[in-house]
């Protein structure tokens, strides 16, 4: 070990921190951009604020490919397969609403599938453009991540202002899913580490870099996500294993984490904090009392961090004791799995008995764990649940699926549980029982295209069957820790999506699909394609303006498209308004807007038929039900709503048939059951 001089730059290099700026602008705006997202779409499940985030993301991929017209250097287009095959995957949603059980829902997540491609894509295009800023993108998701967990703790400290009518004591917003909270901080903790502990990283990374994981530890605990911690342990290993500056990281992680432990261990035990249900100014004053906490960690942590930073400049470490310390850490890591294994065959039942006793646990369909902190140490769920519904639906479409979304409403044909799920809680079930074979296929393949894309900056090459790491120029070895980060991320969000829907939530899927287009998109670190030192001259190339044309017709078109669910949902709700009030005529004019507008919803329709009966209209109105069971003729809310109209106006034997229908689709709907149990009685 030696004491070396600081490497902090005198006056003369102030140009040098000039150049820096780019990455530190270029950072704020991706994170502001990820955190508007995050912020905005919640959940992903308010339909207004959802299609603002698409139309967004839209426009954003328009300005970017706009870039690449004018400033994009001639170069080979890599994850180029990789961008086509996420377009065959949204043009397959948007094709399944011709053969889908709800059309409806179909359309609102071939939405969210097209704006999900435009946020990979664009980054695709930003790595291109600007293969140096990866410091950036890199800051960005890590900047993004620790705001919302920031965000998450602040509606603890202040309740009253930010999370007044959530009765539950998980962390639930700013993202309206307790696993997602949890997934985000899980994602944000590698890319911290990675933000901060390459040599060139500038001091103040180092000095943030500590709280910010302790906030993100903290956030990782406090969202009680089982899954989420086991992504975020999962992630942890695979980063130190592939990274070489095993000992800065594993300094600031230790500092993160301390502090991290410090505010989830004065949380945990509050029953004011983590309980459900809890008076809100019982949660107001432990709240407050939480927030002095925080803040004494994030100061406190902060210090440790200038402490740390100054350190790592004036303190070298030779390279014989760097590899020993790596190693012992490596060894540490291994071990953790060991320990595992003698904890299982010390225990009662013995090394296999445990295994299973874990494996039916894990597997059984009548599981189910609290909302309590403890069940950060239970294993029971009902998951298998979700998948065994997820799989029947499936192989009853196998094909083509139910319909993009189609699972809500095509499982309840095969399962006699009284409960309510709309998804089934894993990417690859979801995909196989709404699109089929073909949508894994395509999946598949989309995930095998990026592989191979992402392979490229990070170094690995094949010989024959072989794959082989490649060293990276000494100037690029920076850069290779921030592409591991990134494929880290990557792999984090599809492990937890294999046992959860958090690719549903814009907040956390454009976080990875950003780091995903940047790997995609970047291509060899030494084969790097850039920009022109000038834009092309519109009047010198036609081409370009044509292509700059054709950007904007297609961004025209596809916002177009992306807002109709919108503008339908909209008008159906004046009609409703106007029919309450009394206008029949408004309501009338408003009811047709919003089925012209979406004419495959369901909602509309009913709502439709609902006016005309108001008007007197009955014949118009039994039509327009007959128009929703021929649209959503698998959907058994037409068929109910038929049997209901029906049953009201004394046709009961009509309604029989019509009702059975309805709880042939649903078996386990009461109120269907009911209904015909009335029509029958009626009818005899």
């Amino acid at each position: 070990m030696v004491v070396r001089p600081s490497r902090r730059p005198p006056l003369a290099a102030a140009p040098g921190r000039l150049r820096r700026r780019p990455d530190l602008l270029g950072g704020l705006l991706l994170a502001a951009g990820l955190v508007v997202v995050a912020l905005v779409a919640r959940g992903g499940t308010v339909l207004g604020a959802n299609t603002a985030v698409q139309v967004g993301l839209l426009a954003a991929a328009a300005v970017v490919a706009g870039a690449v017209v004018l400033l994009g250097a001639p170069g080979r287009w890599w994850g180029a397969p990789a961008v086509l095959l996420f377009a065959a995957l949204a043009a397959l949603a948007y094709a399944s609403i011709a053969w889908s059980v709800e059309p409806g829902a179909s359309w609102l997540q071939a939405n969210r599938t097209l704006s999900y491609l435009a946020a990979f894509a664009a980054a695709a295009a930003l790595a291109r453009l600007a293969p140096g800023r990866w410091r950036a993108m890199l800051a960005a998701v890590a900047a993004a991540a620790t705001a919302v967990a920031a965000y998450a703790l602040l509606a603890k400290i202040f309740p009253a202002s930010l999370d007044a009518s959530d009765p539950l004591g998980r962390l639930n917003v700013p993202l309206d899913y307790w696993n997602a909270i949890g997934l985000m901080a899980a994602m944000g903790i590698p890319a911290c580490l990675g933000a901060a502990a390459d040599e060139g990283s500038p001091r103040i990374l180092r000095v943030l870099c500590p709280p910010a994981i302790a906030l993100l530890v903290a956030v990782l605990l406090m969202s009680f996500s089982r899954g989420a911690l086991a992504i975020a342990i999962l992630g942890g290993l695979a980063w130190f294993a592939a990274v070489p500056v095993r000992l800065r990281a594993a300094a600031l992680l230790a500092l993160g984490a301390a502090g991290g432990g410090v505010i989830a261990a004065w949380a945990l035990p509050s029953h004011n904090l983590t309980a459900d249900r809890v008076a809100l100014a019982a949660r107001s004053a432990s709240g407050h009392t939480f927030g002095l906490v925080v803040l004494g960690v994030v100061l406190a942590g902060a210090a440790a961090g200038w402490g740390l930073a100054l350190a790592m400049e004036r303190v070298a470490l030779g390279p014989r004791v760097r590899r020993r310390v790596g190693t012992a850490l490596l060894a540490a890591l291994a071990l953790v799995p060991v320990a595992g294994i003698v904890a299982l065959a010390a225990s009662s039942r013995g090394l296999t008995g445990e295994v299973s006793h874990v494996w039916a646990t894990l597997t059984s369909p009548n599981g189910g764990v609290g909302d309590r902190p403890t069940r950060l140490l239970t294993l029971s769920n009902n998951r298998t649940r979700y998948w065994g519904d997820g799989l029947t639906v499936g192989e009853h479409h196998l094909a083509l699926g139910a319909g993009a979304g189609g699972f809500d409403v095509a499982h309840r044909r095969y399962t006699t549980y009284p409960y309510s799920v709309s998804n089934a809680h894993s990417y690859l079930i979801e995909t196989f029982a709404d699109l089929g074979l073909v949508g894994v296929a395509i999946s598949l393949a989309l995930l095998a295209a990026w592989a191979i894309a992402a392979s490229r900056p990070l170094g690995v090459e094949w010989e024959g069957r072989r794959p082989r790491l490649r060293a990276p120029p000494g100037a690029a070895r920076g850069e290779r820790v921030g592409m591991v980060t990134l494929a880290v991320v990557v792999v984090m969000f599809g492990l937890h999506n294999l046992i959860d829907w958090t690719w549903l939530v814009p907040g956390t899927a454009v976080v990875a699909l950003a780091c995903a287009g940047w790997l995609a998109g970047r291509g060899p670190l030494d084969g790097a394609v850039g920009r022109l030192p000038r834009p092309r001259s519109l009047t010198r190339s036609p081409g370009a303006g044509a292509a700059l044309v054709g950007v904007l017709a297609a961004l025209i078109a596809l916002a177009w498209v992306t807002v109709q669910p919108l503008r339908s949902s909209q008008a159906d709700a004046a009609a409703v308004r106007a029919l309450v009030q009394g206008n029949s005529g408004l309501a009338l004019t408003r009811a047709r807007q919003a089925v012209a507008a979406d004419p495959v919803a369901l909602e509309p329709m009913l709502d439709l038929a609902e006016v005309y009966a108001a008007r007197g209209q009955v014949a118009r109105a039994r039509a327009e039900l007959w128009h929703a069971v021929a649209v959503q003729g698998e959907n058994p809310a037409s068929w109910q709503a038929l049997g209901s109209f029906d049953l009201g106006r004394g046709r009961a034997r009509l309604a029989v048939g019509e009702l059975a229908r309805a709880l042939a689709l649903d078996p386990a709907n009461t109120y269907t059951a009911q209904l015909l149990a009335q029509a029958q009685a009626q009818a005899r």
